[in-house]
């Protein structure tokens, strides 16, 4: 009678910690972030009341007799399956899609976590709710993330700045009219001009406006051109009359330009032309690409689509990719890479413990953190803007909260049974 007692003692144990899992699970079911835990039982010891023997010769074999001693709790996994998705249309919340953890710092202490609602604290740190800030990879002042190197918070400070980046290369592209008039007609003619203005960056962000002018310079049909880059001239006096000593620009590719020559046949330039302006500002050469300008029929188009230059400029927002690059957007309409954020996975995420606020440490069984960029070595990839809920099944959990309860309320009925026997037998004895 005591081994049936003893065994649904066991029972109502077991069955009391998978109502407690269940009703964890029930109460995370709107945990962003959460992952479900699952009670694995399994039977303990059993005692044989007869042995089994093997078959021989005179008597055939027979099989062993045990009883069994009761029910333990083998283990609670966690299901790490994807939950549903819940768009929030804020840029600090983060959703992996597929395996994988955040990696945040909290203390000394590295901890591992799918749930990716962050905010900023006042230092300019993405955190979570309880304060442990999001681990990465910073940007360097080119934008460069070096993800070799050792991880860090990131952080997107209100008000960075990015720095100017003075003018090294540009483009003039477009077409050159093939019936230009020259300056030689006869009888004598305004030569045909045309410009196109440039805006370049000096070292500090300030900007320089650049005047390109090509004039038609050989005859009616052939392709020699002269054109001349200039800068408004600071010292021009408009109270003057233009002289050769007052000119309201000044050239920055020679006293008198460069000459280019376009195959009359082609429309392109000849493979003696130059196909590449040089200009002097401020001291720094810039290298104008002229490589795609054409002379064919049709009107000039000549345009400067691109330079390499900006001015400083102020972080207006941020956007995340799905391999975890942040991207600053600036005052000046530049766009940089701020940072990258770091992921982790292991080899057993089931072996993780528990630390709290949703989130887990490395542990005996787990195997070691592989910290590397989304999308790459089995990590998911990354969405903003949307957050990864609880992938708790209510369905499930309520099926599963009847089969606890009635596996309890079956225990405590052995139980009852057992002692109703043990009173007969006490009742033997009048």
């Amino acid at each position: 009678m005591l081994r049936s007692m003893n065994s649904a003692i066991s029972g109502l144990r077991a069955h009391q910690t998978k109502l407690d899992v269940t009703g964890n699970n029930i109460a995370n079911v709107n945990t962003v972030g959460f992952k479900a835990s699952q009670t694995v039982f399994e039977d303990t010891l059993s005692q044989a009341v007869r042995n089994g023997s093997a078959p021989r010769a005179e008597v055939g074999g027979t099989n062993p007799a045990q009883v069994g001693l009761g029910v333990k709790v083998a283990g609670i996994t966690t299901n790490f399956g994807q939950g549903s998705t819940q768009n929030t249309g804020r840029s600090t919340d983060f959703m992996i899609e597929g395996d994988g953890f955040f990696v945040v710092q909290t203390g000394a202490q590295q901890l591992y976590t799918r749930a990716g609602s962050f905010n900023f604290d006042a230092a300019g740190n993405l955190v979570t709710p309880s304060g442990a800030k999001l681990q990465g990879w910073a940007a360097d002042a080119t934008g460069v993330v070096n993800t070799n190197g050792p991880i860090g918070a990131l952080s997107v400070p209100a008000g960075q700045t990015i720095a100017p980046r003075a003018t090294t290369t540009g483009v003039v592209a477009g077409n050159l009219p093939a019936d230009a008039t020259p300056a030689t007609t006869t009888p004598p003619a305004p030569a045909t001009t045309i410009e196109t203005p440039l805006t370049v960056f000096d070292d500090l962000g300030n900007e320089v406006p650049v005047t390109f002018t090509f004039t038609k310079t050989g005859a009616v049909g052939d392709g020699a051109w002269n054109v001349v880059a200039a800068i408004p001239n600071p010292a021009f006096d408009p109270t003057a009359p233009v002289s050769p000593t007052n000119q309201p620009r000044t050239p920055v590719n020679g006293a008198t330009g460069q000459d280019i020559t376009f195959d009359a046949a082609t429309g392109r330039l000849t493979a003696t032309s130059i196909d590449e302006l040089a200009l002097t500002i401020d001291g720094r050469a810039v290298a104008i690409d002229i490589s795609t300008m054409t002379q064919y029929g049709s009107p000039g188009t000549v345009t400067a689509p691109e330079q390499d230059g900006y001015a400083a400029g102020t972080l207006e927002s941020f956007a995340l990719g799905n391999d975890g690059t942040i991207t600053g957007s600036f005052s000046n309409g530049e766009r940089q890479t701020l940072g990258r954020l770091a992921m982790a996975s292991f080899a057993n995420p089931g072996g993780l413990e528990k630390a709290g606020g949703s989130t887990f440490r490395a542990a005996n069984n787990s195997g070691v953190p592989n910290i590397g960029e989304a999308g790459t070595g089995g990590r998911g990839s990354l969405v903003a803007g949307a957050l990864e809920m609880s992938n708790v099944d209510l369905a499930e959990e309520f099926t599963g909260l009847i089969v606890a309860q009635r596996g309890f309320q079956a225990n405590s009925r052995v139980i009852t049974s057992s002692d109703e026997v043990l009173q007969d037998l006490v009742n033997l004895k009048r």
